[in-house]
């Protein structure tokens, strides 16, 4: 059980830090560069399209699986650290970072917001650079420990 939480974690946070990868380097400086309104309509769109039953699964599941193994993990430091990486740095800097901007976006007028738009884009992806890089490190961590559990 311990080897399929430990994969299953791992490749959550993988999967996880190339999508919010993907927005670090290009999708976000892409809506940046055309026009304001059309950026923020479009992130509007992704916001409500990312809800969905596959990506909420991976994310609260790959949540899941790392509070499962926090208390399988007191003595094995690096997936007790890779739990804790992803459940502040990524999940955590979601719903208390990510998350309030995007709510706020959604209540925008696309036609009338440019300079909330430039605040939005420099602070959402700022966070999401930091959940990016623990969801690396997380994955990083798992997968370490998956070669130890089968040595």
């Amino acid at each position: 059980m311990l080897f399929a939480l430990t994969f299953i974690a791992a490749l959550g946070c993988a999967l996880l830090a190339g999508l919010f990868f993907a927005f670090s380097n290009f999708v976000m400086k892409a809506l940046f560069r055309i026009p304001a309104p059309s950026g923020i309509a479009a992130m509007q769109a992704i916001n409500v399209t990312v809800l969905n039953p596959l990506f909420l699964a991976l994310f609260f599941g790959t949540a899941a699986a790392c509070v499962v193994l926090v208390f399988y993990s007191i003595e094995e430091p690096r997936r007790l650290i890779g739990a804790g990486l992803y459940l502040v740095g990524t999940f955590g800097v979601t719903m208390v970072f990510n998350v309030p901007r995007n709510n706020a976006l959604a209540r925008l007028d696309p036609a009338s917001s440019v300079s909330a738009w430039r605040r939005y884009v420099q602070e959402w992806t700022w966070w999401n650079h930091v959940r990016t890089l623990a969801a690396v490190a997380a994955a990083a961590l798992f997968t370490f420990e998956l070669s130890q559990l089968k040595t």
